[in-house]
């Protein structure tokens, strides 16, 4: 049996290396810890991802409730609600007639 592991070690010098008890105890530790310890680093990865995403919404919902606060201080003034208004529920006065001309559309006159 010793011969055996004797001219596996000649052919291949890496197993005395290898086969070291520190470097065995070394590489059991990287592993446990690279996939299952708490701490993991695939769980970091996930976690990572999550919280980046998180802040995304986190800056997007910022942003829009910056945008509704000027809205809403617009809003104090009544010829801004008025617009409002006429502008989203196409509200009118009495006596008045109130025509949609929708601008998208490109009208070519015709000669």
């Amino acid at each position: 049996m010793k011969e055996k592991i004797a001219a596996l070690l000649v052919k291949y010098p890496f197993l005395k290396w290898a086969t070291n008890r520190f470097v065995l105890v070394t590489l059991f530790f990287i592993v446990w810890l690279l996939f299952f310890d708490t701490y993991a680093y695939y769980d970091h990865r996930t976690i990572d991802k999550e919280i980046h995403k998180l802040e995304d919404n986190r800056d997007y919902y910022q942003g829009e409730i910056n945008s509704d606060d000027k809205n809403i201080k617009k809003l104090y003034r009544k010829e801004e609600v008025e617009r409002y208004a006429r502008e989203k529920y196409y509200m009118k006065r009495e006596n008045e007639d109130i025509y949609i001309i929708d601008s998208d559309k490109e009208y070519t006159s015709e000669k």
